[in-house]
């Protein structure tokens, strides 16, 4: 049951990740990998990915595109919203999407911005399109997951132009109440454009049946002869080094201060193990010499034709393989030792007794011949061989 589960756990798929990540790099739904693919084929080389702020790219004053902005949240701070506003003044675009906008922006703008939502549901879905006749859809692009409706409440009338709305899909496939997603507001000679259903950039909308021709639409805004500055700094989803080497890697001094220290220690190891390596001789085991001394013995006494003191040492050793492997006391030799022995080796009581009569008479003897001695082996080990299967 554990390996069952162990197996289940390991093979089931994993859940889809809606966090809104917005990186170019990730291929989750709310991902835009794909949007950012089709722009690189389309722009090639008028695409730039910008990692650092948007304050510190800016401080370059010859620079002159469109900055693109893709995210869940886009927040500026007073110092690089005033950067931001100078370099759009000069002729330049700033494209805005995010659900949350910084209170500093909406500020500048003129704008003051809110969430749709209905009561009767746990989760409202859009439907967006776009105000150009010539760019709009028959129908409505209705995005079928629970999404944040943010729109503008207030806008500047006077100088703001509408380019997109969004509505609350109302189980009709059709804007009825439209509310204002995607102004245009100009600045100086320049324009900020702020959409606030980043959605439509993501991997999940681009993938649904012809839903890439509104966000091609909505990007028709940008001018295609400027270069696109691409933000990755703003992301959700945004990489962050993590590695306890990042540190040393970022500064050249101290990346070859660690080259040098890894190599120095490398050639330290190699040396001075070099150095220090001694052979290890070779030990040979102890060689067990009982068989031999036992068999220098014997021989000694069957040279000598003492066959009496070996059935008398074989007798002791038959004994004691009875006191260990039988478990039965041989100080006693009467019936009960007969029997206790008879029923623990599975021989008969009469085969037993004839043995130990016969092991009895061997030893009161004062002498044994050679035809007694090899009988005495002879017995003894049938007798053993089926207790233990060998003599």
């Amino acid at each position: 049951m554990v390996a069952a589960l162990v197996y289940t756990e390991a093979t089931k798929p994993l859940p889809i990740n809606w966090a809104a990540s917005y990186n170019n790099q990730d291929k989750i739904p709310l991902g835009t990998y794909v949007l950012y693919e089709l722009m690189d084929e389309k722009l090639d080389d008028k695409l730039e990915e910008i990692n650092i702020p948007p304050y510190e790219r800016l401080q370059d004053s010859t620079i002159q595109g469109t900055y693109l902005f893709i995210n869940d949240r886009i927040g500026f701070d007073t110092a690089e919203l005033e950067e931001l506003m100078t370099w759009v003044s000069s002729g330049n675009t700033v494209f805005i999407s995010a659900n949350y906008l910084g209170q500093d922006l909406l500020d500048t703008l003129n704008l003051e911005i809110t969430t749709g939502f209905r009561y009767d549901r746990f989760q409202s879905q859009p439907m967006v399109n776009l105000v150009n006749e010539k760019l709009a859809s028959e129908r409505p692009y209705h995005i079928e997951k629970g999404f944040p409706i943010r729109y503008f409440e207030e806008i500047d009338t006077l100088s703001h132009t509408v380019l997109g709305v969004s509505q609350i899909f109302n189980d009709t496939l059709k804007i009825t109440n439209p509310d204002v997603n995607f102004i245009k507001a100009p600045i100086g000679n320049g324009f900020f454009y702020v959409h606030t259903q980043p959605e439509i950039f993501s991997n999940y909308f681009l993938l649904t049946d012809d839903y890439a021709t509104h966000t091609k639409n909505v990007l028709s805004y940008i001018n295609d002869d400027s270069i696109v500055f691409w933000d990755k700094y703003y992301k959700s989803g945004k990489r962050i080094n993590v590695s306890p080497l990042y540190i040393l890697f970022s500064s050249k001094y101290l990346k070859w201060a660690y080259y040098f220290a890894v190599i120095g220690a490398v050639l330290f190891v190699f040396f001075e193990g070099k150095r220090k390596q001694r052979s290890i001789p070779i030990v040979k085991p102890q060689v067990n010499r009982t068989y031999e001394y036992t068999r220098v013995i014997s021989g000694m006494y069957l040279d000598k034709k003492e066959y009496h003191e070996i059935a008398k040492k074989q007798i002791s050793l038959f004994f004691e393989y009875i006191r260990i492997r039988l478990r039965v006391p041989t100080e006693t030799i009467n019936s009960s030792f007969l029997n206790a022995v008879a029923a623990r080796s599975e021989k008969t009581l009469d085969e037993t007794k004839n043995l130990i009569t016969f092991i009895e008479k061997v030893q009161n003897q004062h002498t044994t011949s050679k035809e007694e001695l090899l009988k005495l082996n002879r017995e003894i080990s049938e007798f053993k061989k089926n207790i233990d299967g060998r003599s």
